[in-house]
């Protein structure tokens, strides 16, 4: 199975191979930017953004209080 791989790896050159793939210079379309950051839209990344702030806020304010620092 082995016997003949170094033979047929010798023959095919990556760069050959690499060539068949590669689109034809001057061929490639400028990629547009959508606006998008994985996938949100900016209003919806604006409402991720507040509700991890206000997430962190309440989860802070609960540590406060649990040790002490603060009180009711």
């Amino acid at each position: 199975m082995f016997d003949n791989l170094r033979e047929e790896v010798s023959a095919k050159s990556f760069a050959d191979e690499e060539a068949k793939f590669q689109p034809a210079a001057g061929t490639e379309t400028p990629r547009r930017r959508s606006g998008r950051f994985l996938g949100m839209t900016p209003i919806q990344r604006f409402v991720v953004a507040v509700m991890l702030f206000l997430s962190v806020c309440v989860l802070g304010s609960l540590f406060l209080f649990v040790m002490g620092k603060i009180s009711i």
